[in-house]
């Protein structure tokens, strides 16, 4: 998998995937969040990153991304793998990716959520440590919406730049 680390949510690739994530969750939920409302800026570094991954040199077949949240919170937000490459674990990579670039940065908890029908994510979630929990984003409907929190412990931020702990 080859996950590119700079600002990528505005990125045509990054547009195409989050607009079949959302035309996704549209055809399933009937209803989805707008992800032309989230701004570009909301992933840029040190409070947030976007990911798309591809293998290879071909085509961008997933993105997820973190941004703060608050103070000890960081959520992830937009993860989305073409239905083509499904259950090569791109996603589990994906989120490995942006839990290590977390580390360092403050937040001691990070909130994610999914649908109630996304089985294969939630089974992703909870093999990876996340538990429920009660809705953080008001006026979420419980029939559709799934929250889940993992702690997580600080450790010094490794920089991709200089290979160096600081």
């Amino acid at each position: 998998m080859d996950a590119h680390r700079r600002p990528l949510y505005g990125s045509p690739d990054a547009r195409a995937l989050v607009q079949a994530l959302h035309q996704e969750q549209l055809a399933t939920y009937g209803t989805a969040e707008d992800p032309e409302a989230t701004e570009e800026a909301e992933f840029d570094a040190p409070n947030g990153l976007f990911l798309v991954a591809r293998l290879g040199d071909g085509p961008a077949l997933a993105c997820r991304g973190w941004r703060t949240l608050n103070t000890s919170a960081a959520e992830i937000k937009r993860m989305y793998v073409a239905p083509a490459a499904r259950g090569q674990g791109l996603g589990r990579r994906i989120l490995a990716a942006l839990e290590r670039d977390v580390l360092g940065r403050g937040p001691t908890e990070i909130l994610l959520e999914t649908g109630i029908r996304n089985v294969a994510a939630l089974g992703l979630y909870a093999a990876c440590g996340y538990e429920p929990i009660r809705s953080y984003v008001p006026g979420r409907n419980p029939e559709i919406n799934r929250a889940l929190r993992k702690v997580i412990r600080q450790q010094p931020a490794s920089h991709p730049h200089t290979g160096l702990l600081v």
